[in-house]
């Protein structure tokens, strides 16, 4: 299962919900994916993205990435016309220094607007 999940992010080029890969899959237990995308995180095969939609999408990391704060902070986008998510991995978001006694589990920044395919 795990491998058929892998092959099927990787056909994909935006992030996608646990309820997209449930859909592309007949007969699949929802807790098997949900515990294959949360071992592919622990793994860093995969990162996770809070969109502002409320709903938790997934996306496989490049190679190299390492998810981590200190290291691999880049944007994500999401079109408010198609609904798509998309890593910008090329674009990274600078450290952030943050005051002392602060310590950050989690950066995420996302842009909303229209992708390239809904701008045009």
């Amino acid at each position: 299962m795990r491998l058929l999940i892998y092959r099927y992010m990787a056909g994909r080029d935006a992030a996608m919900a646990l309820s997209d890969i449930e859909n592309a899959f007949t007969k699949v237990d929802r807790t098997t994916l949900y515990r294959t995308l949360k071992t592919f995180e622990e793994k860093g095969v995969v990162h996770q993205i809070e969109d502002g939609t409320g709903i938790s999408k997934y996306a496989l990391c490049e190679p190299g990435c390492n998810c981590s704060i200190e290291q691999d902070l880049h944007l994500h986008f999401h079109c408010s016309n198609c609904g798509e998510t998309v890593c910008l991995t090329e674009h990274k978001i600078p450290q952030i220094n943050l005051p002392e006694g602060y310590l950050a589990e989690d950066v995420n920044l996302v842009v909303t607007g229209l992708c390239e395919k809904c701008s045009t």
